[in-house]
């Protein structure tokens, strides 16, 4: 069945996979991004099934008149696929104060303020599917990644919560956490990568940056692949809340359970046992 999906970051890398293959499934798309002329012309060029439309998502204005401009367009938005972010890489005390703001506000409040503008749509219809891309560093944390992590983990515990406040109006959500894919995530227009600052961090700076830039264009993931299996889900009836893409993605999850639960058995007998002892003993 054909839908309007909405589609963030549609200039580059994944977003112009999904866009791409969205429209050659019979799809109606609206492509978001700062160029929308580029993301035409990456596209094929004017087409009737196509809106390419500007969309800072880090400005909720921004935001209201692209989905205006989809309904506008199309009558109605079916799937909105967030997928917009970028990568402030660093050790947490070498991130500038204002890098970790923009991090969080790209990664976190882009896909709040586009979901918001998005969500009196869908629940108007009554139908409608919000899938916003998070990743593996939205569940395990890791070295060089403080301030990228926290904004994925933010996305974690926003889209959760969401499912649970939208659910009783017919519209579904997923969070998806990709491994390694070889996007254009660990390029310079999308990472921002840290000058050692602090001589305690200089040498493990450079060698991380250099090796993170050395993964770049290696990485297992195929993005083209991801997209297909993101409108696979975009077309199912009961998608799932949770996808984890990847073999990687699979195994860095496993693990993380693993060590909650272990986590969560360590802290029973303390734990455990601080509630209020109101049996007057």
């Amino acid at each position: 069945m054909s839908k309007v999906i909405f589609v963030t970051g549609a200039g580059r890398g994944l977003g112009t996979d999904i866009a791409r293959q969205a429209l050659a499934a019979g799809h109606r798309v609206v492509a978001t991004g700062r160029r929308p002329e580029e993301i035409e012309r990456t596209l094929g060029g004017p087409q009737a099934d196509l809106l390419a439309t500007r969309l800072d998502v880090t400005s909720l204005d921004d935001a209201h008149t692209a989905v205006r401009a989809g309904v506008d367009r199309f009558g109605r938005i079916d799937v909105l696929i967030n997928n917009a972010g970028n990568f402030y890489a660093g050790f947490f005390e070498e991130i500038a104060p204002e890098h970790l703001h923009r991090q969080i506000e790209t990664n976190l409040y882009g896909p709040m303020n586009v979901t918001r503008a998005v969500l009196p749509v869908l629940r108007a219809q009554r139908d409608g599917h919000i899938i916003t891309l998070s990743s593996i560093a939205g569940l395990v944390g890791a070295e060089f990644n403080a301030a990228y992590a926290a904004s994925k983990f933010g996305v974690e515990g926003w889209m959760e919560s969401l499912h649970h406040d939208i659910a009783p109006y017919n519209v579904r959500t997923t969070v998806v956490e990709p491994g390694f894919f070889r996007t254009e995530l660990l390029m310079d227009a999308s990472t921002t990568w840290p000058e050692p600052t602090i001589e305690d961090y200089a040498d493990r700076t450079t060698a991380t940056v250099e090796a993170w830039k050395s993964i770049n264009g290696q990485q297992p993931g195929d993005p083209a692949k991801l997209a297909h299996a993101l409108l696979a889900i975009a077309g199912q009836a009961e998608p799932p809340q949770r996808f984890l893409a990847g073999a990687d993605a699979i195994e860095g999850a496993t693990a993380k359970a693993r060590a909650l639960l272990a986590q969560a058995e360590a802290s029973r007998a303390l734990g455990g046992s601080l509630g209020h002892d109101d049996t007057g003993a």
